[in-house]
């Protein structure tokens, strides 16, 4: 009998352990691990850290934080959380290998100011069709008939300078000379009462552009929001004008009033003046910029400039003493001069960083990059690091006699939504240096060290300079 309750026992211990098993297991095992958030600060309520990033050198603002927290952390600017990251693997992570986990995107202040139809703001195949529109109104092959037209602006630009006795803020009338060839890529030869009306408009919206997002009227935000939906109206006229006269171009405006999907839907006027202005803000400060450091790092280095002008003098006897326009192969051959831009490229930065946003959690080194939090690709600090460019301080133009690693140098950013306009803003940039260093000679006024940023960084109050006419 006993023998019996004994057998019966153990079949009973023995049914019950193998039924609760897996739920012991299970118990038993270890959680999962949680990507935790990556370090730093998050700053002030609402306000978070955007004071301390565009009052101070970004390069300090940066620096700082990844000396303190690593190569990833965590911050809230323009009221965003936000992940930095410094290194060229995860630049590429985010914008090229893994670029579908996050979508192109900027606060929704500025947002709002470009226009939410600007292609800057989205990503999939109906944006992916007008982006591949905009790269080819901005192609090579496009540009290249644009040559006269910008030469022809640079040279009035320049003339209206001249004189020696006028000090002139060299960034300000670089942004007015990026804005004319902007206008000469989208709208071709317009009219001047449309330029002045554009010029007029997007001045305000580009004050308003950095300023504290409030609408309260008589703001500068709330005077630009005005202003932006005034530059709607303006291409709308343009538009209406040139169907009324059934005029046929070949430039961005009629690439993107022609559009059609694959499902022949067109493009709204609206949807067309958001494009144009985006174009127009990614081809005025940024160009401007670069081209003001240009002028400081030639300004400063005499032998620099002496040997660049020496390359550019060669093109200008063979075409007549300057008596025939630049060609396109010309531009194309000046090793020197091309060297210079990169080196000003990467030394000046003018874009920090860019903005992506996480469409789902993702996990990146260890961390976490929660869903709706913007991602931001630090240029300066890869741009400035010693691993791959010693002495990154230095001003030295031998960098670029061989190409730099993968990802470590992005000017225009990386991946499919790159800048598309890259390949106009450096032919600017070479064909107002021709005219500048084979015509004319300039004097900075006053110190030219000091960096002020707007947000862009550009040199103190906006490099201060005289210029003559030599030719």
């Amino acid at each position: 009998m006993d023998s019996t309750i004994s057998i019966l026992l153990y079949i009973f211990i023995f049914l019950t352990t193998l039924f609760l098993y897996p739920f012991i297991k299970k118990q038993k095992k270890k959680p999962e691990r949680i990507a935790e958030l990556p370090p730093g600060s998050m700053g002030w309520p609402y306000i978070g850290e955007t004071l301390q990033l565009y009052s101070k050198d970004p390069k300090v603002f940066f620096a700082t934080k990844q000396k303190r927290y690593g190569e990833i952390f965590k911050t809230h600017i323009l009221g965003c959380s936000c992940v930095m990251l410094a290194k060229p693997e995860a630049a590429r992570f985010v914008l090229v290998t893994h670029a579908h986990l996050f979508k192109p995107t900027y606060p929704k202040s500025k947002e709002r100011m470009i226009g939410p139809s600007a292609l800057f703001f989205h990503q999939g195949n109906y944006h992916r069709q007008l982006r591949k529109l905009v790269q080819n109104s901005l192609s090579p092959e496009t540009i290249r008939k644009l040559i006269p037209d910008i030469e022809a602006v640079a040279i009035s630009a320049l003339d209206s300078w001249a004189g020696g006795h006028v000090i002139i803020n060299t960034f300000h009338e670089l942004k007015k000379f990026s804005f004319h060839v902007g206008i000469l890529s989208i709208f071709g030869q317009l009219e001047g009462k449309y330029r002045e009306k554009l010029k007029e408009n997007y001045c305000t919206v580009d004050k308003g552009y950095n300023s504290f997002p409030t609408n309260i009227p008589g703001t500068t935000y709330s005077k630009a929001l005005v202003a932006r939906k005034r530059l709607s109206e303006i291409v709308s006229e343009i538009i209406c004008e040139r169907e009324e006269k059934k005029l046929v171009e070949k430039d961005l405006l009629a690439y993107l009033t022609n559009f059609k999907d694959q499902r022949k839907n067109t493009l709204t006027k609206d949807q067309i003046a958001d494009n144009i202005v985006g174009v127009l803000f990614a081809a005025q400060d940024t160009t401007a910029s670069a081209l003001t450091w240009i002028l400081k790092y030639l300004h400063d280095d005499q032998k620099l400039l002496e040997a660049v002008k020496a390359e550019q003098n060669a093109i200008y006897e063979a075409n007549d003493g300057g008596k025939r326009p630049l060609t396109w192969a010309q531009t194309r051959n000046m090793p020197l001069t091309y060297k210079v831009i990169l080196e000003s490229l990467r030394m000046a930065s003018i874009i920090s960083f860019t903005f992506r946003e996480a469409v789902v959690d993702v996990e990146y080194k260890g961390y976490l990059i929660p869903k709706g939090w913007k991602v931001m690709p630090l240029f300066r600090n890869i741009h400035h690091n010693s691993e791959y460019f010693p002495d990154p301080q230095n001003f030295n133009t031998s960098r670029f006699e061989v190409a730099p690693k993968p990802s470590t140098f992005m000017p225009f950013g990386n991946g499919e939504h790159a800048c598309p306009g890259n390949e106009l803003a450096k032919l600017e940039m070479l064909v107002l240096i021709h005219n500048l260093v084979t015509k004319f000679r300039w004097e900075v006024v006053g110190s030219s060290s000091g960096i002020q940023y707007s947000p862009f960084p550009v040199p103190r109050h906006g490099l201060p300079a005289k210029f003559w006419k030599t030719t």
